[in-house]
């Protein structure tokens, strides 16, 4: 286990995106030019990436602890995702905080590679449904994925890795108690025998509610085995997940979050979610000569949801499965002169379907027909089908000149079944329903980047990558609109180039990257509740991220953005003009953190969380003014088997909220409330 002293190293990989060796010893020599996965499916080397991975290594994560994906996956620059109540999430990468079927399709989350959830039906709150509490690492592409990766790879994807087998026997135990009855348990259990190599690790919590009448219970196992041959090797990952909660809704009202006794009631004390997700893959690797490579992994997936949706004025009941099977296939070929080509096809097929329906009365909003009526809203089947080929080479052109060129088609097509008996429900003009039929989206996504190295340690890079995606199916056959006939979702398409130079080694470490994307065909619901099939954006940032260490003691970790996130189109009804921000779109957010190694086993890091002022509605005249908050983590050795560790949120007890919109209908602010100053302590001990 690496000691304390060097964690300030080890933090520094997720700062400027570098990773560590799975099994680095304490007596090794800490090399920082090491490799990230995600960008081309295989090791490669930061110094040569044209473009940008974050890393957030394994250690990092068992300092943080996370409780929440908020807690670690926020510490990479371009990130920023708000917690809802409970486990829920709502994501922003290089983008505004989307929502709907652009929150759940902009975004491509994944686990060793293999997407969380099928392209057409993701969801919002997707990474509740992976064990990033025991991952190996967390690494971060911001803008679109490479040609290796498809459909909501839009804005950005997050690739959890699974924690490897220990070399030798590790058996550790974690225990924690944090406020409002919060109370944690993980469990691992790994070694390796021969060429076989297992993890077994399980974590369970239970949190009885920052507000009234809400809380969760959550349990996850993750279960890795890998067997290392001369010529095959095998990865096999099996992955559960259970959630069981009481959701809080929005709280009403100006700054509502300012008011101790509004802050922790719950204005929808029947809200619920329970979910749960199950996937099996094996990754099968062989080595055909020297120079080249064969993987195949075949997958399955099935999800279930069901929740109430306290969101919508007539909070209706949805309920959605799906089940998959994948395969990924890929041959990877070393040329002479330190060229590399891989080629590869995936191939899904998904069974899904979803209902809503509103057990509440009818609720009304005037003379439009377009009330949230009782009864069945939607009852739908779809089955997907996807297949994608795609090449990505790179070039050594000059001896520090490097080129990637790659370029990947997609071709998806959903059978769609409704199950209710008519397009629209009677007298209502909200809920319209698409009769049974078939559509096919074809998508092409190239890619082009070139790295120069200017010194042993330090690279300039610049990269153009386009993003594709499906439509999501909510967007295609649940379809809600008030005042206008909107139009039909298409594939949404963004085009994307930017520039950087990362410096690694020892001393100062930095990243330093700018960008500008532009996306049509953008499906979204504007503050009107009105449809909007082929909106317009342009997103142009800013992003620092920096490690320096100070001396042995204290160091220093920035990570900083600057970003435009804009409306590139005119709509009079939807109160849109060309320039105008979106909605929930920060222009400055920044995580700094002050680590101090107190002695060679104890470490404490002072975090500073900076949020932006950004406008809630379209029209940019009502805004959230933005937060600062502090945190507090402590960790001590208390011998080689026992650690104690800490937390104080919120050090400084401000008031804030974790997200803030508007809601149309009632003319009102709505905030999830951020919590006020609290202590979380634990003990983990390893036998």
């Amino acid at each position: 286990m690496p000691t304390l002293r060097k964690l300030p190293i080890l933090m520094a990989l997720a700062t400027v995106n570098i990773a560590l060796p799975a099994h680095a010893q304490e007596d090794q020599n800490l090399s920082l030019d090491e490799l990230v996965v995600t960008g081309t499916r295989s090791g490669t080397p930061i110094l040569e990436l044209a473009g940008n991975t974050g890393r957030i290594s394994e250690e990092e994560i068992d300092l943080v602890r996370p409780d929440h994906i908020t807690e670690i996956v926020n510490r990479v620059s371009g990130v920023n995702i708000q917690r809802g109540n409970g486990q829920e999430h709502l994501t922003s990468i290089r983008s505004p905080v989307l929502t709907g079927g652009a929150g759940a399709g902009s975004f491509l989350f994944l686990e060793d590679g293999i997407p969380l959830r099928a392209a057409g039906f993701a969801n919002v709150n997707g990474l509740f449904e992976v064990n990033y509490e025991q991952a190996g690492g967390i690494e971060v592409v911001r803008g679109p994925g490479s040609a290796l990766y498809g459909s909501n790879a839009v804005h950005g994807l997050i690739n959890v890795l699974s924690r490897a087998p220990s070399l030798d026997l590790e058996r550790e135990i974690d225990l924690s108690i944090g406020p409002h009855d919060l109370y944690q348990m993980k469990g691992t259990v790994s070694d390796t025998i021969g060429q076989h190599g297992y993890r077994l690790s399980v974590n369970g919590t239970t949190d009885g509610g920052y507000v009234s009448e809400a809380g969760y219970d959550q349990q996850k196992v993750s279960f890795r085995h890998d067997y290392y041959g001369d010529i095959d090797s095998f990865k096999t990952l099996f992955s559960h997940t259970n959630l069981n909660q009481e959701t809080a809704g929005y709280i009403e009202g100006f700054k509502a979050y300012e008011d101790e006794g509004l802050s922790r009631t719950n204005p929808n004390p029947e809200a619920y979610r329970d979910a749960k997700a199950t996937r099996l893959s094996t990754e099968w690797e062989r080595q055909l000569t020297d120079t080249s490579t064969f993987k195949l992994t075949p997958y399955l997936r099935h999800t279930e949801m069901e929740f109430l949706m306290h969101f919508l004025n007539g909070q209706p009941v949805e309920k959605n499965k799906h089940s998959s099977v994948g395969l990924l296939a890929a041959y990877t070929k070393d040329l002479s002169g330190g060229h590399k080509i891989i080629f590869g096809t995936d191939f899904e097929y998904t069974e899904g379907q979803l209902s809503e329906i509103q057990n509440n009365p009818t609720v009304f909003f005037g003379p439009d027909p377009s009330d949230f009526v009782q009864g069945v809203h939607y009852d739908y089947e779809v089955d997907a089908t996807v297949v994608a080929p795609y090449v990505h080479s790179e070039w050594q052109v000059l001896d520090k000149t490097r080129v990637t060129a790659g370029v990947r088609y997609e071709y998806t097509k959903y059978d769609y079944t409704n199950n209710t008996d008519s397009l629209t429900i009677p007298g209502n003009g909200r809920y319209l329903r698409p009769d049974s039929g078939k559509e096919n989206f074809s998508n092409l996504s190239p890619k082009l980047g070139l790295v120069q190295e200017l010194t042993d340690d330090t690279a300039a890079f610049i990269n153009y990558a386009r993003g594709n995606r499906a439509p999501q199916t909510t967007d295609l056959y649940r379809i809600q609109q008030t005042g206008a006939t909107g139009g039909a979702a298409d594939s949404e398409t963004i085009d994307s180039i930017e520039i950087g130079v990362r410096s690694v080694g020892s001393g100062l470490q930095y990243e330093i990257a700018a960008y500008h994307m532009k996306k049509k065909d953008y499906f979204f619901t504007d503050s009107n509740q009105i449809n909007v099939p082929d909106g317009k954006t342009q997103h142009t940032g800013l992003e620092l991220g920096a490690f320096y260490p100070f001396n042995e003691q204290f160091d220093i970790a920035a990570n900083v953005t600057f970003a435009k996130h804009e409306y590139d189109f005119n709509r009079e009804t939807s109160n849109i003009e060309k320039g105008d921000y979106l909605v929930t779109a920060p222009k400055r957010m920044g995580n700094i953190r002050l680590g101090w190694n107190i002695s060679p086993v104890t470490r404490a890091e002072l975090e500073w969380i900076h949020m932006g002022e950004y406008y809630v509605t379209d029209g940019n005249d009502k805004k959230y003014e933005g937060h600062d908050v502090f945190n507090l983590r402590t960790s001590h050795e208390v011998t080689s088997n026992l650690t104690l560790y800490g937390k104080i949120h919120n050090l400084f007890n401000t008031d804030y909220a974790e997200r803030a919109d508007y809601n149309g209908f009632s003319d009102e602010y709505r905030y999830f409330v951020g919590e006020k100053r609290y202590l979380h302590v634990g003990a983990s001990y390893s036998f």
